[in-house]
């Protein structure tokens, strides 16, 4: 029999389209507009999964969570949160909850939440008033004792790749020692190159893969905030510490704890960093009592740190006490081989998140796409086939498809004043090539301005003085051009 899910949320577009999506996965729906009705819904029929807005008007989704664990009735609830309830999501969990998934979110993420708490059994579920409550992974339980025996999601996805049977390989010796979590691991390589998918691997092969996955930026965060989200704060601790807050320590439990780009943290903050790496304890900010670390920390960085080390912004026995075990991903120019894997995972993962037929690219595309240098490698490859994806709903990738310069097997920064001027439209002004070399450079790097002033050569006050001028010029033409219309 299909499996029955109860979905509640009071936004219409969501219920429909979550009830259209997981309808084709072939589950049995039922939906709700409020707690009120999903309660009287719950009395009438079993169902397996329930998947809750976290804020409702009447009934919240913690009170449906609440009524359901009070009736004894087991049934794995899923939260849906904005991310600024996410501290609340986490305590939904610790009174009961599967997992929690941030607004907004995609489909193919909520698809996967679905079936791994589907195939989470009942007595696995923590109740309301256990005295160890831990945090549940979105990793299925099994039965696996060593990385030789399973293959999850990422480490599939690593295996497969044949630039990276050399990470694959290590990732298994990871994941047969008996040494545990208290083997620190660091991911180098280029911005893009796939670190946090390694890193996801990682988590999958250790033995606190049922614990929480926590991963934060370095680079994102003042150095203040940064600590409170890592070590967590006392009441009081600071100004806008009005309640005692959880870190990423304390949160992960036995899972891991991925700090990304950590060649950005500050250096006070790495002291502290060592000495919990060194004693596996630590404090909240403002607190006195030492609290025991149980998670797998794993960090990341795309800088050379022995530069960093040589000019004073990373302490070199920290750089030590880090990588025990160190992973550096080659670059995709690289790993040619791999570009057919990746467009065909990429491709797989856009048709079934967006309803498309996409078939693979043939021989000759392909031949291209291997050529091109992919200077923002793995994330690159990504944001170019998503954009073609969305604009163009393709049944069939052609080369029109592509930009001209990937199709020639360049990169546009390094690209000569006669082939740039060849491949342009038309002359243009020098601040118009800026203009456009600034803002491709922001999209490849996601939107990271830290990155993308890095990679210009420029400093982040700059970037963000420049980005306020075209944003201030398009007002004006907007303006213009209204002006102009209503004339």
């Amino acid at each position: 029999m299909n499996s029955r899910i109860l979905i509640v949320d009071d936004e219409a577009t969501i219920r429909a389209s979550l009830v259209e999506s997981l309808t084709r996965e072939g589950y049995e729906i039922t939906s709700a507009e409020s707690g009120e009705e999903a309660l009287a819904k719950t009395h009438s029929t079993v169902f397996d999964l329930v998947i809750t807005d976290l804020k409702l008007p009447g009934v919240s989704g913690l009170e449906i969570l609440q009524a359901l664990r009070n009736q004894g009735n087991a049934t794995p609830v899923i939260m849906m949160t904005a991310y600024g309830d996410v501290d609340t999501a986490v305590s939904a969990m610790r009174n009961g909850a599967y997992d929690f998934i941030p607004k907004p979110f995609k489909l193919g993420s909520m698809k996967k939440q679905v079936r791994a708490a589907l195939k989470a059994t009942s007595s696995e579920l923590p109740v309301q008033g256990e005295t160890e409550i831990k945090l549940t992974a979105k990793t299925p339980k099994t039965t696996h004792s060593s990385a030789a025996d399973f293959d999850g999601q990422y480490l599939g996805m690593i295996k497969v790749c044949p630039g990276l049977q050399h990470i694959a390989r290590i990732l298994e010796k990871v994941g047969n020692s008996r040494s545990g979590n208290d083997t620190s691991i660091l991911i180098q390589g280029e911005s893009g190159t796939g670190k946090e998918i390694v890193a996801r691997a990682i988590h999958e092969i250790s033995r606190g893969s049922r614990d929480r996955f926590m991963e934060i930026n370095c680079s994102a965060l003042p150095e203040t905030l940064l600590e409170s989200e890592v070590f967590g704060h006392e009441k009081g601790a600071f100004t806008d510490a009005k309640a005692r807050k959880e870190g990423l320590f304390e949160l992960a439990g036995e899972g891991s704890i991925f700090l990304d780009e950590i060649g950005e943290m500050g250096i006070l903050l790495q002291a502290r960093l060592l000495r919990v790496l060194e004693s596996r304890r630590f404090r909240r900010v403002g607190g006195k009592d030492d609290l025991e670390i149980h998670a797998r920390i794993v960090a990341a960085t795309n800088l050379n740190l022995a530069e960093a080390i040589e000019s004073g912004n990373f302490r070199n026995d920290l750089y030590y006490r880090l990588q025990v075990v160190e992973i550096e991903i080659p670059p995709l120019r690289e790993r040619p081989h791999d570009v057919e894997i990746l467009i065909n995972h990429f491709l797989r993962t856009f048709n079934e998140e967006m309803y498309l037929e996409t078939a693979p690219v043939d021989a000759k595309l392909l031949e291209m796409l291997q050529k091109y240098p992919w200077p923002g490698n793995v994330r690159e490859l990504r944001n170019v086939l998503k954009r073609i994806m969305i604009l163009e709903e393709p049944k069939q990738l052609q080369p029109e498809h592509f930009p001209a310069h990937i199709l020639a097997g360049h990169n546009p920064r390094h690209t000569s004043q006669h082939q740039a001027l060849g491949q342009a439209t038309g002359l243009m002004p020098l601040a118009e090539v800026e203009r456009l070399q600034i803002l491709y450079t922001l999209e490849m790097t996601d939107n990271n301005k830290s990155k993308a002033a890095r990679i210009l050569g420029i400093s982040r006050q700059t970037l963000r003085e420049k980005l306020r001028i075209y944003e201030q010029r398009t007002q004006d033409e907007g303006g213009l051009n209204a002006d102009a219309g209503e004339a």
